[in-house]
């Protein structure tokens, strides 16, 4: 059973995944909502997922994320806290917070990944309830990126987006576009009827409706980046060009701060309050002097 949650300031969807015979879940990457200019951050995302699982009577025993996301918060240490489920992510998470202790100065990070409860790796299952979930290493947008298989569902995370629209960027620190274009392929070598569930939707160019659901088929078929013919070499020449016209994502700074901390934010000062560091680089003709 499936039930997803769009949201759209983010444009990002989280996923609840439940077992029909034991009414066992998890929650698949949960936004938590942040208002960038206040600083102020608010659960009423992931109350809904909450109460959409209370009213189904479904128990969350697990937060799953696909990666330390750039663009959105997670709210898996308030799921846990209300629920007690434990939260995972691919093991290479480590490589993510030894690339970006030194970025923010985070002396007080630890990069053994053990903020989080349970660091999966490559071929690993594990059991929500009775269904079996196998774990994918895709990387290439960042190196910790896993997918979750579960029978003929798999939840991709951002290294594909919808046929119409393409697949993720490979540009931040640890990122790699023929490491991607790899990763993909070995999504697309499941069952072609495998439904794939995607992180976020943009609404492609002609579209005017959100979607996240599509299949390998469907992929492999239409894609406009890695339909089947697409080569390794051409598709890494088109990633690296439409990257360098990318724009930074808007909660990029604060997400990975918190997202490479399980989803916590640092430690509060004296006055009660929490902090996140912005680095700030001089521009070449002196600025700041």
């Amino acid at each position: 059973m499936i039930e997803a949650f769009f949201d759209e300031p983010t444009n990002t969807i989280s996923y609840l995944v439940a077992d029909p015979a034991t009414r066992d879940a998890a929650v698949i990457d949960p936004v938590l909502d942040f208002d960038l200019a206040s600083g102020e951050a608010d659960t009423r995302s992931a109350e809904r997922i909450l109460a959409f699982a209370a009213a189904h009577e479904w128990r969350i025993v697990m937060v799953l994320e696909t990666h330390a996301h750039a663009d959105h918060l997670s709210a898996a240490p308030y799921i846990k806290a209300r629920t007690g489920a434990v939260i995972g992510i691919g093991e290479h998470i480590r490589d993510v917070q030894k690339i970006f202790r030194p970025v923010f100065a985070l002396e007080d990070l630890r990069t053994d990944g053990s903020d989080f409860d349970q660091l999966f790796s490559d071929g690993e299952r594990f059991l929500i309830g009775e269904m079996e979930v196998e774990v994918l290493h895709v990387p290439g947008h960042t190196p910790a990126d896993i997918a979750y298989r579960i029978g003929d569902a798999a939840f991709v995370g951002d290294t594909l987006f919808m046929p119409d629209y393409g697949t993720a960027r490979a540009d931040f620190p640890g990122g790699d576009a023929r490491q991607l274009f790899r990763s993909i392929r070995r999504v697309l070598a499941l069952p072609e009827e495998t439904r794939l569930f995607l992180c976020h939707d943009y609404k492609a160019p002609g579209r005017d409706d959100y979607r996240w659901e599509t299949t390998v088929g469907e992929q492999r078929r239409s894609s406009v980046h890695v339909h089947d013919g697409v080569s390794e070499d051409a598709f890494v020449a088109m990633r690296e060009a439409r990257d360098a016209t990318l724009s930074v994502p808007k909660l990029l700074l604060p997400s990975i701060q918190v997202n490479i901390r399980a989803g916590t934010f640092p430690k509060a000062d004296s006055n009660g309050v929490s902090y996140l560091r912005i680095p700030v680089r001089a521009a070449a003709r002196g600025c700041g002097r």
